[in-house]
């Protein structure tokens, strides 16, 4: 009887396996100008439930694995992003129409004066700050990038949000462990990488992990980045920049 219950068990356990293995399907979609229905070519997908990535071609056909319910994010730029949630009737009928709205970009005078410099090179040169900062390798890349200052302090920060209920990083890693843990998975994928790659408004990074843009600058800040870095690295290396603290943070909370 007990070879009969473990055998019964072992059956079920593979039965649901296969089940979930199968569940994956592919929908294949157009994407659209909301404006005069052009196709849109080059417009980014990511399935945001599997951390997987598609994009048009020129007739703004694409396809995408996705299992059902899962929610699909569509971005181009100059163009309002759009989720969309997979439903049966898409699984079904295997072809959607999507479209997407442009943007209404008003451009302002911008003036840059970060240092206020005079324009005489004697008086500039001891104007411009000067960071004592410290450079390091983001995997998958080739080239190393500055971090915060160098300093004791560095270590202390992700250790005090620890022991700190009300610190950003505490309550980001903290509530999003299982959105954390998709940024191993974004680098399998090539599509996903790519358009890291290519990006700089953090909007995608935001949309994977469930939190607001505005607080990427500040969960950035608290793991000892610099001011340059977070302003120019792109989405893929910022990525991997919160994939790393947030290792770092693991492994100090089990200390």
């Amino acid at each position: 009887m007990k070879y009969f219950v473990v055998f019964f068990f072992l059956i079920l356990s593979v039965s649901t396996f296969a089940q979930e293995a199968t569940a994956s399907q592919k929908v294949t979609g157009y994407v659209y100008n909301d404006n005069g229905k052009n196709p849109l070519s080059g417009v980014n997908i990511i399935n945001i439930n599997k951390v997987r990535g598609s994009k048009t071609d020129s007739n703004g056909y694409f396809e995408i694995d996705v299992h059902p319910t899962d929610t699909l994010h569509f971005s181009l730029l100059g163009f309002q992003s759009l989720r969309v949630k997979v439903t049966n009737d898409w699984i079904k009928n295997k072809v959607a129409k999507i479209f997407l709205t442009e943007k209404a970009i008003a451009l302002e005078e911008v003036i840059i004066r970060p240092f206020n410099l005079t324009g005489y090179l004697e008086v500039d040169s001891k104007t411009i700050p000067t960071n004592q900062n410290y450079r390091y390798s983001i995997s998958g890349l080739s080239n190393g990038y500055e971090a915060g200052e160098y300093s004791p302090g560095a270590f202390g920060k992700v250790l005090g949000s620890i022991f700190n209920p009300a610190d950003m990083l505490y309550n980001v890693f903290g509530r999003k462990g299982n959105e954390l843990k998709k940024m191993k998975e974004m680098k399998k994928d090539d599509t996903v990488r790519t358009l890291l790659e290519s990006k700089f408004d953090r909007e995608t990074i935001a949309v994977l992990l469930g939190i607001d843009k505005n607080e990427i600058p500040e969960i950035l800040q608290r793991c000892n980045y610099s001011e340059s870095f977070i302003q120019t690295a792109n989405d893929l290396q910022i990525m991997d920049a919160i994939s790393g603290c947030y290792e770092q943070y693991k492994v100090l909370k089990k200390k």
